[in-house]
C-alpha cells in the first residue's frame, strides 16, 4: 500500500469514527429520561415585609421559580386555600397542589414534592428565629407541619435550616 492510499485509510477511518461519536452522542441524549423542570412556587405576601422576602431568597437560592404576589389581606388567600387559622404565619405559598404556610425550609418542600402525601400542604407556625428568613439570634427548634384532611403530624424538625432527628 502507498503512502498515499494509507493517508486516504486513515483520513476515511478518522471521518467513521468521528461520525460514530456523533450518533452515540445523538442517541444517548434521546434516550435519556428529560430532568423534570421543579413546579414555581407562587408566593402570597405583604408586599412591607422583610422576613418574608428573606424566605422567597431562600427558595431562590436553593433553585425554586418563584413568583412573588403582593396581597394585603392574606387571611383571604388562607381561607381560600384552607390553611387552619392556628398554623396561620406571616406568608402564604401555593406549589404543584400544595399550600406552604410560614417559614417551610426548601428542604422540606423538596421532600414534600418528591413523596406527594395525601396533605394539604406543610406549615410553620409562628416565626422561629433562625427559620429560612427569620435569621439572626439564637436558632430555635422547630417543627414543619403537615396537614389536610386525615389531620396533622409533624412531617420535620429543624433548628435553623437544619433538618435535625
Amino acid at each position: 500500500m502507498t503512502d498515499q492510499k494509507r493517508s486516504a485509510e486513515k483520513d476515511r477511518l478518522a471521518r467513521r469514527s468521528f461520525l460514530a461519536l456523533i450518533a452515540a452522542a445523538t442517541l444517548g441524549a434521546a434516550t435519556r429520561p428529560a430532568v423534570a423542570a421543579e413546579p414555581m412556587i407562587k408566593v402570597h405576601k405583604d408586599p412591607n415585609c422583610g422576613c418574608c422576602s428573606g424566605w422567597v431568597q431562600h427558595l431562590r437560592d436553593a433553585g425554586f421559580t418563584v413568583q412573588v404576589e403582593d396581597a394585603s389581606d392574606l387571611s383571604n388567600v388562607r381561607s381560600r386555600l384552607g390553611v387552619p387559622a392556628d398554623l396561620a404565619a406571616c406568608h402564604t405559598a401555593e406549589v404543584d397542589g400544595y399550600i406552604l404556610e410560614g417559614h417551610v425550609p426548601a428542604s422540606a418542600v423538596r421532600r414534600l414534592l418528591a413523596e406527594r402525601p395525601k396533605a394539604l400542604g406543610l406549615a410553620v407556625p409562628g416565626m422561629p428565629v433562625g427559620s429560612p428568613g427569620m435569621e439572626g439570634g439564637h436558632p430555635q427548634p422547630y417543627a414543619v407541619v403537615q396537614f389536610g384532611p386525615a389531620g396533622r403530624t409533624t412531617y420535620m424538625r429543624f433548628v435553623g435550616k437544619e433538618a435535625i432527628g
